[in-house]
């Protein structure tokens, strides 16, 4: 059985989506962020959500828990097969959201980590708002025709982006200002395995 070791609303979201679509047996550990027991810090030492333990095999960051199940459950697709041409897209999706569009949130909910100058504060999080309208729109390009990153093919990029997607709020510009987006975001927010994973964290 697995264990997803995760925190309400944040980056475990898409790896326990992703288990319930797998359909595999699965135990959600919940870490608390604020004490951060000495035990989780054993298993991840640098202190984040989520990581995932398999029968003594530890894995954190998000986007590798993703590719990590996509590959020991390929019956599941939500991933092209190996050689298939559509993996090396699934591959630039799944990063460009971990690598490049997941960054901007942090900056936005934590600038302080990245200025030693209290001051620099509000110009980090408003530059992190600028970039994530650019982010979005090039994912809303991205979305045309869809209704999924990989065309009619739906896969664990999509499941990330929906993740992403409920992370928007204060001064970001909505998603329903860009339409593709919201449409597969809702496509996905659909579906069973991603209802039953909201659930859990407070969302639906």
């Amino acid at each position: 059985m697995y264990q997803l070791y995760y925190a309400p609303v944040t980056a475990a979201m898409a790896p326990q989506a992703a288990l319930e679509e797998i359909g595999a047996d699965y135990e959600l550990v919940e870490v608390d962020l604020k004490a951060m027991p000495p035990d989780y810090l054993k298993l991840n030492p640098h202190g984040r959500i989520p990581t995932l333990v398999d029968d003594g095999t530890v894995l954190y960051e998000a986007a590798a828990i993703m590719l990590y199940l996509a590959d020991r459950h390929p019956q599941a697709g939500l991933a092209p097969a190996a050689g298939e041409r559509d993996r090396g897209h699934y591959y630039q999706w799944l990063l460009y959201l971990a690598d490049t569009v997941q960054p901007a949130f942090k900056r936005y909910n934590y600038p302080h980590r990245f200025s030693t100058d209290i001051h620099h504060v509000p110009a980090v999080k408003a530059r992190a708002v600028q970039d994530l309208a650019e982010f979005w729109g090039k994912l809303d390009d991205a979305l045309d025709p869809g209704p999924y990153l990989l065309g009619e093919r739906f896969s664990g990029c999509d499941l990330y982006l929906h993740m992403l997607s409920t992370w928007v709020e204060g001064d970001h510009e909505p998603i329903s200002g860009f339409p593709n987006v919201a449409r597969s975001v809702a496509m996905v927010a659909a579906r069973p395995a991603v209802r039953r994973m909201l659930k859990a964290h407070g969302l639906a």
